[in-house]
């Protein structure tokens, strides 16, 4: 005679078959992932490198499915290969060449010189996207999201071509060429520093949400120097939007590379002494570690009697004058005077932070990187029939493969410090959630 009483079976679950599997859990599923992006943030230099090459690696090969499908597509007079009745339009091996050699001028070709037109103006990227790196890398490594630093760097570009300006009509000659320089980038950075802290002291005494606040500074800030400058300030003898230009003597100067390619390496290395002492700052003084310590573990951080108001404010201050610095340069550097229309170098810096994981050393070859594929996309543009839409997309491409394992990675990096801090609660003799 059968038994069909389950509990005289020894079935816990009547309503589950033995021969079924077993219903996953959500809980334990999400646990999985999370230990997976711990793990991940635990990576170490050279295997982040790795990562970062193999993720290159595969937007190049996805990128090349993209151009040879577009090529098929396409209709053009002069078809790089015919096969029958089909035709390739582009030619993917050429696009990338173009796009990443074409970038630094053609290295492999007889007669190349470092000091060509098409490297100069990769390093002319690169050297404001360090410092937009730079500005958003401290932010965030303070736990702050500063969205803004497109704002900050239009602010500090227009403080620093009218403070130029206004010294260059007092004094000339030996005196302007040593003063007006240093004065125009301090005048950047005050403009940038006090636009940044104002989103810092809403955050830090109304506790406003930074990303709004500095997201909706960014249109404040080109709507009023637009303003300021067809209003005020405007070149009487231009059409455009822009101010007077600025004394030669209130312009980096142009050394070894031809004045026509408007990069100056003493800009560069300028980008490179401010890399050297935001990274001093971070990781050898006590700022540095109390501005980390709140980024990392705001709770153990307000415990060790670290102001968190005055850190906040103090971040995007600092966030803000890196960015001002960098929109200085790029008036001294590159236009000569202040124009409206600045191109977005701002909001490529969060980028570039992302892609070097929010290290100020990082921050030089991620401005690199950056530097490069937007002089390889006009190299594109001019040698080959590529549509610019498909060039954008190719770009963005390489971007996002490159920056998504290092976005994952700093994820991960945040659940570790939390798990962390959960083990030290509950070793400490609180609970789990306490």
């Amino acid at each position: 005679m059968s038994n069909d009483d389950p509990s005289q079976n020894g079935d816990d679950n009547p309503s589950q078959n033995s021969d079924d599997p077993p219903t996953p859990d959500p809980d334990d599923r999400w646990s999985q992932y999370r230990q997976r992006l711990i793990r991940l943030g635990q990576t170490s230099v050279g295997e982040r490198i790795l990562i970062a090459l193999s993720a290159l690696l595969l937007s190049i090969v996805v990128g090349t499915v993209l151009v040879t499908v577009a090529g098929l597509m396409a209709t053009c007079r002069s078809p790089v290969l015919t096969f029958g009745s089909t035709t390739l339009c582009y030619d993917p091996f050429y696009v990338f060449n173009r796009l990443f050699l074409g970038a630094l001028g053609d290295p492999f070709a007889g007669g190349w010189s470092p000091l060509n037109a098409q490297f100069a103006a990769t390093l002319r990227e690169t050297t404001i996207l360090v410092f937009t790196g730079l500005s958003v890398a401290l932010a965030f490594r303070a736990g702050i999201f500063n969205i803004g630093t497109q704002g900050q760097l239009i602010v500090g570009a227009l403080a620093a071509a009218l403070t130029v300006l206004w010294a260059g009509s007092l004094v000339s000659g030996t005196l302007a060429l040593l003063l007006l320089i240093p004065i125009g980038l301090l005048a950047g950075a005050v403009g940038g520093g006090f636009y940044g802290a104002i989103p810092g002291a809403l955050k830090a005494y109304a506790d406003a949400n930074e990303v709004i606040t500095t997201i909706m500074l960014n249109f404040v800030a080109v709507r009023v120097t637009l303003y300021l400058v067809r209003n005020h300030f405007a070149d009487p003898t231009s059409q455009a939007t822009q101010t007077r230009t600025l004394p030669i003597e209130g312009q980096f100067p142009s050394i070894l590379f031809d004045p026509r390619t408007d990069f100056s390496l003493l800009a560069l290395l300028l980008a490179l002494a401010f890399v050297g002492g935001v990274y001093y700052l971070l990781e050898h003084t006590a700022f540095g570690y109390d501005l980390r310590t709140a980024g990392i573990q705001p709770a153990a951080a307000e415990y060790g009697g670290v102001d968190s108001a005055r850190t906040i404010l103090t971040s995007l201050t600092l966030s803000g004058a890196l960015a001002g610095v960098g929109g200085a340069v790029f008036v001294m550097m590159t236009l000569g005077k202040f124009q409206t229309g600045i191109p977005s170098y701002g909001f490529d810096g969060i980028t570039v932070s992302i892609l070097a994981g929010n290290n100020p050393i990082g921050a030089v070859f991620a401005a690199l990187l950056f530097g490069v594929l937007k002089s390889g996309s006009n190299v594109v543009a001019f040698a080959t029939d590529v549509p610019p839409q498909l060039v954008g997309v190719l770009r963005g491409l390489i971007i996002l493969f490159v920056a998504m394992p290092e976005f994952f990675r700093i994820i991960g990096r945040r659940l570790a410090t939390r798990q962390g801090d959960r083990q030290a609660t509950v070793t400490a003799g609180g609970g789990a959630d306490d």
